[in-house]
């Protein structure tokens, strides 16, 4: 599997010990190319999140090796995580997780604020379609227009990896269509990678590379 751009080898995830020993994940290994939309479905408690919030840097593996660029990112120091966090990749959540007390814009701008070389705010607003909605707060919008937002925001970071936790989940099925479209345009405009969780089969024809 050498030269692919994210790499899992034999990765394990283990919680508790003895008797008390839960494995939220056992021996994944798969890869995924730069730039492709992959969508990774499976039912609840399949070990989904785990999985991402360990590419991401927000959980250690228990065993095996995870590789993103030919970097292995599981072998990182707390303060390499963060970095890591900050600069190489961006989250998108089922719930937004917007401030409330902060507009669409402002919302956006926070992220512009954490990286050297941001995408300009307003640009990337645009980019979601809401130029026309950016002064509004997260209470003014719609469930499908603050998920843009969060979108946004994540993008705003520019990040090489875009990592997206059931990100229609609190949608409804027209809605979240538009958002998984909107995640692929701009994977295929800004030649991203992106990685969705989904418990949701029917979206799976979006992908370039759907594991299960």
């Amino acid at each position: 599997m050498a030269g692919h751009y994210i790499e899992f080898q034999h990765v394990t995830k283990s919680y508790g010990t003895g008797n008390a020993r839960i494995d939220a994940l056992s021996d994944a290994s798969f890869y995924i190319e730069q730039g492709e939309f992959c969508i990774l479905l499976g039912s609840s408690g399949a070990g989904k999140t785990t999985l991402l919030n360990m590419l991401g840097g927000m959980d250690r593996i228990s065993g095996g090796k995870i590789e993103l660029g030919g970097r292995e990112i599981s072998s990182l120091d707390e303060r390499e995580l963060v970095e890591y966090r900050r600069h190489d990749v961006g989250f998108v959540f089922q719930f937004y997780n917007l401030i409330p007390n902060l507009t669409a814009l402002e919302n956006v701008e926070i992220a512009t604020q954490l990286v050297d070389d941001p995408i300009p705010a307003k640009r990337v607003v645009e980019m979601v379609g809401l130029s026309e909605r950016e002064n509004n707060f997260p209470a003014q919008l719609s469930g499908g227009e603050q998920q843009r937002v969060a979108i946004a925001r994540a993008l705003a970071k520019n990040p090489a990896l875009l990592l997206c936790d059931e990100p229609t989940g609190a949608l409804d099925y027209v809605t979240g269509k538009a958002v998984l479209k909107l995640l692929y345009d701009l994977s295929r405009r800004r030649n991203a990678t992106v990685v969705i969780i989904n418990h949701n089969c029917s979206e799976n024809d979006a992908a370039d590379n759907p594991f299960f």
